[in-house]
């Protein structure tokens, strides 16, 4: 097959006890999905339909790498978020993710009834950890929690989702083509809040690989 230009690379995830890598194919996000967030961002807590948006696989970030400040926003914010990997038989592997979100942006964006494509889908706003196969873990329990400079910024535990893993990979096969390749990050606990230059984001959850990344 010939091409005008040559076409970009694919985009993998490393995958926890093998050099084979995982393709993705885009990411799918769960917004308000644990009630202390929803409170925290002036939300209604009843439980209604999940939220959905969605972010380019080319924003991933893998862990260790140094991530330049966003453009275009003054607040740029944090979310750590359990990450699952869909593949051909359904769930194949869990990271740990960051969902960064420009905040200024979003709230603009919510004022005036627009989508939030700029505050959330914009480069290196999908940090993710190695992938961890789901067939070496049970994470129904885990704990989540995000560091930032070494200081627990966010804290919860996975069985407080208001969708379950479950329920949200039901949703997006009715609704949103989900495939094998595809990220699903499934929200984040309360604690929000912002980052700034020179600042080190660590996420993990209970029996998966960390997520690293520094601002520069």
């Amino acid at each position: 097959m010939r091409y005008i230009f040559p076409p970009t690379a694919p985009v993998t995830l490393a995958v926890l006890g093998t050099s084979a890598r995982f393709p993705v194919r885009r990411i799918y996000c769960v917004g308000r999905n644990y009630n202390e967030h929803v409170k925290e961002m002036g939300g209604d807590i009843t439980r209604s339909e999940p939220v959905f948006f969605t972010k380019a696989a080319e924003t991933l970030v893998a862990s260790g790498q140094d991530i330049p400040y966003p453009p275009n926003t003054q607040e740029l914010h944090h979310e750590v978020e359990l990450v699952v990997a869909i593949g051909p038989d359904g769930i194949f592997a869990y990271g740990v993710g960051i969902d960064l979100t420009r905040r200024d942006l979003q709230t603009k964006a919510k004022a005036q009834g627009g989508p939030w494509a700029r505050a959330k889908n914009f480069q290196r706003s999908a940090p993710c950890s190695t992938l961890t196969r789901a067939e070496d873990v049970d994470i129904s329990r885990a704990h989540i929690v995000l560091r930032k400079n070494g200081d627990i910024v966010q804290s919860s535990s996975l069985n407080k989702m208001i969708w379950s893993v479950e329920e949200i990979i039901r949703y997006l096969q009715k609704d949103m083509d989900l495939q094998a390749g595809d990220l699903i990050y499934t929200g984040t606990p309360a604690g929000v809040g912002p980052v700034a230059i020179g600042d080190e984001l660590s996420g993990g959850i209970e029996g998966l690989e960390r997520i690293t990344v520094r601002f520069v």
